[in-house]
């Protein structure tokens, strides 16, 4: 049984989340809200929302943890040849926070499967408020002006976050996240938090480390100075 939080319950120890072997391994809470002080308070404990439409606030801590190490990150070749050809090319751009939220819908969509995701409406304006905090940020490609692929999330201190990304055309995710990871990368930030594993995480070079070793790095990262120069350069190969 996991315990429900009030509005001003601490949250639990994430030593406390369930086991594989309890049928949700890492759920730890439910119940709560998603302000910006208590999203930003689970992001600084390890602890990241999870739910879908009609289900409670759900609050994960999973063990291992999937990490992208920035100095690990795995640019393809097809994908370094891609780069290479549209930096020269003025119809593609790439910017930083300039749609944030339309950033957070995109990734909201049913995909090709037909499902949705677990972006819902209450998360969109949970993160959005964090956006206007400073702390939530989205990387954008545009083709022509329009907005074709994208990622986001949550930087505090020099530790990312990411939360999702979409793509309206082929490889435009991918590229929205290289130019994200080679900016933070510039900057200090040496890990982003992918949360589970997939294997298209794996091929990117994200691995799990174990959520000890996780939060160890979590209780210095986050108390690093925050990047305040949030302007995306030209698309780049490295």
């Amino acid at each position: 049984m996991i315990p429900w939080l009030e509005q001003n319950s601490p949250f639990p120890d994430v030593s406390t989340a369930l086991t594989e072997a309890q049928g949700a391994a890492g759920l730890l809470a439910a119940g709560a809200d998603l302000s910006a002080e208590r999203l930003l308070l689970a992001y600084r404990s390890g602890i990241f929302p999870w739910f879908s439409e009609g289900q409670p606030i759900l609050w994960w801590s999973t063990d291992p943890r999937m990490v992208l190490k920035t100095a690990e990150f795995k640019l393809s070749d097809s994908l370094r040849k891609k780069l290479n050809k549209i930096s020269h090319d003025p119809a593609w751009e790439i910017r930083f926070d300039s749609a944030f939220e339309e950033v957070m819908r995109a990734c909201a969509a049913p995909r090709k499967d037909g499902h949705g995701t677990w972006i819902s409406e209450d998360i969109i304006q949970g993160y959005g408020e964090l956006h206007r905090k400073g702390y939530a940020h989205s990387s954008e490609l545009w083709l022509d002006n329009t907005l074709v692929g994208g990622a986001y999330g949550v930087c505090i201190g020099k530790m990312f976050y990411g939360e999702s990304m979409f793509a309206r055309v082929t490889d435009a995710s991918k590229i929205a996240l290289s130019q994200l990871v080679f900016f933070l990368r510039e900057r200090g930030v040496q890990m982003i938090d992918c949360q589970q594993e997939t294997a298209h995480l794996s091929s990117l070079g994200a691995r799990p480390i174990s959520r000890t070793a996780f939060l160890e790095w979590l209780s210095i990262a986050t108390e690093q100075p925050a990047i305040t120069d949030w302007q995306a350069p030209g698309i780049r190969s490295k």
